[in-house]
């Protein structure tokens, strides 16, 4: 007897209270549905329902089973769904969030691509430098850059990220050039406020003090300027304010055009990532795995970066 079958079987019974309900919404006879029931606890070994002439009533074990069948099933569901035309369509309401200047070019605008392809989601987006928590706020995916805190969170990598400091050819010439990242505190640091996402401070990759090799340390250097909003302190950069440590994908354009220089270059850490971040795996919704492919698909494109403003 087919084992996938037993399982919806099971699953249909449960939540149906009923044998003879369950039956009539496969168009079985109830016998059926009875032999499918037997079938399964036997080759479990197990009790799953208690069925008396009334009622029907789950075994402990028949509770912790029919939650991992749900689970199962709605995977299954999800797989086929994701490769079929005419599958189950994605729907319902999906939130998101991400930081503000990389939401703002890297994530907006591939909302409204993604509801093009999935019509009946509806979307919203927040976008901030707070380090929103996704959980307790009701969200359903977040897109983190950089280095991530230990959490509960699930998080699935979609890009590299490489960070590195810059200034204004005129604030070099005025300042001078760091020539080590201790040198940093003789100069105007813009760094995003302590209640911003950046909390453990600029990566370098440093000589180890005992033996060979390097490693990456995090500085928090100061100045007289901060901002919660990544995009000011890139305004302030180029207006020639001090130095910023910023994102390839933000500066690539001012440095190719000679409007920022990049320093410390031979302490560059390697590059962290670009995440899509979510509370569960747990029955995770389509839209949700959806729209996480399709990031994921966006940013494997090495032109979708050339692409951006």
């Amino acid at each position: 007897m087919d084992k996938l079958k037993q399982l919806e079987s099971f699953v249909s019974v449960a939540t149906r209270g009923s044998l003879t309900a369950a039956a009539r919404a496969e168009g079985v006879a109830p016998a059926i549905m009875g032999r499918r029931l037997d079938a399964l606890e036997e080759r479990l070994g197990v009790k799953l329902l208690v069925r008396t002439t009334r009622r029907i009533a789950l075994t402990h074990e028949g509770s912790a089973f029919l939650e991992d069948c749900q689970r199962l099933l709605t995977e299954l569901a999800n797989a086929e769904a994701s490769v079929s035309a005419g599958g189950v369509k994605a729907s319902g309401h999906l939130r998101i969030t991400a930081p503000a200047g990389f939401g703002r070019r890297n994530v907006a605008p591939l909302v409204p691509k993604f509801r093009a392809l999935h019509a009946d989601v509806t979307i919203s987006l927040n976008l901030s430098d707070r380090v929103v928590d996704i959980a307790a706020e009701g969200y359903d995916c977040a897109v983190r850059v950089g280095d991530l805190p230990d959490s509960s969170l699930v998080s699935v990598r979609l890009a590299d990220n490489r960070r590195m400091c810059v200034a204004t050819p005129a604030y070099l010439a005025r300042h001078g050039t760091p020539r080590q990242p201790a040198d940093l505190v003789r100069f105007q640091c813009l760094t995003l406020s302590s209640d911003a996402s950046q909390t453990r401070g600029w990566a370098f990759r440093m000589p180890r003090k005992n033996g060979g090799g390097s490693e990456v340390t995090h500085l928090k250097p100061g100045g007289p300027l901060d901002c919660t909003d990544g995009q000011v302190l890139h305004d302030w950069c180029l207006a020639g304010y001090g130095i910023a440590w910023r994102s390839t994908w933000e500066v690539d354009g001012e440095i190719a055009a000679g409007r920022l220089v990049e320093v410390l270059a031979d302490f560059a850490a390697p590059p962290s990532g670009i995440y899509a971040v979510f509370p569960q795996r747990k029955h995770l919704p389509l839209r949700v795995r959806l729209w996480i492919d399709f990031l994921k698909d966006n940013y494997g494109r090495p032109d979708f970066w050339k692409e951006r403003p």
